[in-house]
């Protein structure tokens, strides 16, 4: 078991990197194989307590350092990095480790601004604690749980999309963007794989017009209920995204019924290009699920009987609940990164109709199993 530390553990790619660790061991455990990890999660208030720091990082064998400052006064930008960066390389030499560090650096390295300066002179003070080291040069980063209006284009946009607001756009600007689970993917292979030097995970170079209005069609065809093509893996990143600002409130979501004398007919999903529909029955008192994805658009439809579906972010602890029955049938799609059941709440069989967009892959299958209710 490989010990991993991950600073910045609350920000939106320090969880990113806890999700996917923990979902390799999810994996482990389900297939009852040692667990490859020992995740140790570090957030800012940790680098003011040597203790902490010790204890953490004693026997460890990597460290993703994604803990910085991008958003505060420029002086104290260009303070605070190289500070930070200090204090791990200091911690490390205390607990008598060399640990691979691979740290999130940023394309603005290359400029000279306060945060351009602070960003190169920590991977200065990085590079130098005595193991390994990998310097990830990354883009714009955008993924599922983003703070919007907080130094991130993609899920202010997001957040005004969902609001039908149209924020100030600059006509000729551009960005690059990348999805936090690839950059997270990247760094923890560099780790497992021994990769040093210079690595820059492969972007998306969008107008920043254009990425608004791909929000745009995503909402109002969502409104609709019609899913984009999720032939491209850059599209499910970002409608990923825009799905999970949609918790919790924006599900269940009623379905328009046509009934006459010969019934009731109702569409229930539309668009997707393509994916796997199954229906299950579950007995009464029964759960489903207990599990979660990284990538994978999923529907969950009841046509028959009464169910609660539950939903809780991942490495969280409060737990969405959503009651649904087939008199009024109602899809809750379920956010990537949020572990997710289904119980048969009802006293006869549960009917229920499931929709992803892509084919399951036993080899792959994109499902690491988590219990919602701990």
């Amino acid at each position: 078991m490989k010990r991993i530390v991950v600073t910045g553990a609350a920000g939106l790619i320090g969880w990113h990197a806890h999700a996917r660790l923990h979902a390799a061991n999810c994996a482990a455990d389900f297939k009852g194989e040692e667990r490859p990890f020992d995740i140790v999660v570090l957030d800012h208030a940790a680098f003011d307590d040597d203790t902490t720091l010790h204890n953490a990082l004693s026997g460890a064998q990597a460290v993703l350092h994604f803990a910085g400052v991008n958003r505060a006064p420029d002086a104290e930008v260009e303070a605070a990095n190289p500070a930070i960066a200090s204090r791990l390389a200091k911690a490390c030499k205390a607990a008598t480790v060399t640990p691979h560090i691979v740290y999130a650096n940023s394309t603005h390295a290359a400029s000279d601004t306060p945060y351009g300066r602070s960003k190169r002179i920590a991977g200065e003070v990085l590079s130098q604690v005595g193991g390994k080291y990998t310097d990830m040069i990354l883009p714009h980063i955008f993924g599922e749980c983003a703070r919007p209006n907080y130094n991130n284009v993609t899920a202010t946009f997001i957040d005004a999309v969902i609001k039908g607001e149209e924020p100030d756009i600059n006509p000729n600007g551009r960005v690059s963007l990348l999805h936090a689970g690839d950059a997270v993917a990247a760094a923890i292979e560099a780790v497992t794989t021994g990769t040093t030097g210079t690595l820059r995970p492969k972007a998306r170079d969008v107008a920043v017009l254009e990425l608004f209005e791909t929000l745009q069609r995503f909402h109002a065809n969502y409104q609709a209920n019609i899913f984009p093509d999720l032939a491209d893996l850059f599209t499910v990143a970002l409608f990923n995204s825009y799905r999970a600002a949609l918790y919790p409130n924006g599900f269940p979501r009623p379905l328009k019924l046509n009934t006459d004398t010969r019934g009731t007919l109702f569409e229930a999903v539309k668009g997707g290009g393509g994916g796997q529909t199954f229906l299950s029955t579950t007995k009464p008192g029964v759960t489903r699920g207990d599990h979660f994805h990284l990538h994978k658009v999923e529907r969950f439809l009841v046509v028959q009987g009464k169910a609660t579906i539950r939903i809780r972010k991942v490495l969280g602890d409060e737990v969405w609940e959503y009651r649904v029955t087939g008199d009024t049938p109602a899809p809750v799609d379920m956010p990537t990164l949020h572990t997710h059941s289904i119980e048969n709440t009802g006293d006869t069989d549960l009917l229920t109709l499931f929709w992803t967009h892509d084919l399951f892959d036993p080899i792959n299958p994109d499902t690491f199993a988590d219990k919602v209710l701990k």
